[in-house]
């Protein structure tokens, strides 16, 4: 009687779980399944049942130069945003990791400040900085912008997996007669390649779709974002939902070059 019981509410509780789970999955990806099923919709009205299936927005889409240029404005900011964040994010990971100064755990804290502070902060400051400077605005400021932003992500996932390395590898290359820059170059760098590609990939996800802080930074040229919140404010357009699905396919390769990157790495 009392196993009975136990199968039953055994039985109830798999098929909540499992309801839940449904909800939430649908909860997350069906508007992207809505996004891409109408971005082939032949009708530039969003009704269902759809008018017919047409390429047609997709052929407009690859017409439309400003479009165009947005996106690859879009993908120069977030290119170099992610250099930036890299070229100063891992240094101040291994300084935090390595090294003892003053200060050291003020430092370490005042590292997340630009993580959790509202990005429309970010834009206003950096935006008074600028004019202060006598620097105009353009697509160089918003990577200065996006970069400052996002620096955070680089050091401190850089810093958790360096708290992870075994020293002992660095050791042993020493003992072997390793120079310190080959046993930089060799030895820990590529130990801490997960930590680089994720927050790497994780900074230009960020950054390709930024709002706040591009809209205080940006000059006369619009990144993708911008030139998608601009248009909306007339409708979405079956235009736009071919953007984000092509935007949706673009982050889905980037999830499948980082995961067989990794697996490399876990196999070596």
């Amino acid at each position: 009687m009392s196993f009975a019981r136990t199968s039953a509410l055994d039985r109830i509780g798999t098929g909540t779980f499992t309801l839940v789970i449904l909800c939430v999955l649908s909860f997350l990806y069906v508007p992207i399944v809505i996004l891409v099923v109408f971005s082939f919709n032949d009708s530039s009205s969003l009704t269902w049942p759809l008018g017919g299936f047409t390429w047609g927005w997709y052929e407009k889409l690859f017409s439309n130069r400003d479009l165009l240029r947005a996106i690859g404005n879009s993908f120069y900011v977030a290119t170099f945003a992610t250099i930036l964040t890299l070229l100063v994010g891992v240094p101040a990971a291994f300084a935090l990791d390595r090294l003892d100064f003053v200060g050291k755990r003020v430092f370490r804290r005042l590292v997340l400040l630009p993580l959790v502070l509202p990005g429309i902060i970010t834009g206003i400051s950096m935006l008074n900085l600028f004019k202060l400077m006598g620097i105009g605005l353009s697509l160089e400021t918003v990577v200065l912008g996006h970069a400052t932003a996002l620096i955070s992500i680089v050091v401190t996932q850089v810093y958790a997996r360096l708290q992870r390395l075994n020293r002992r590898l660095e050791e042993a290359a020493a003992d072997l007669g390793a120079k310190p820059w080959e046993t930089m170059f060799l030895v820990v760098l590529p130990n801490i390649k997960s930590a680089l590609i994720g927050s790497a990939l994780l900074s230009f996800t960020l950054s390709f779709d930024e709002i706040p802080v591009t809209f205080f930074l940006t000059g006369r040229d619009n990144t993708l974002p911008m030139y998608i919140w601009s248009t909306m404010r007339r409708g979405i357009t079956p235009e736009i939902n071919a953007v984000g699905t092509l935007i949706v396919l673009a982050s889905l390769l980037l999830i499948v070059v980082s995961v067989i990157l990794l697996r490399d790495e876990q196999e070596r």
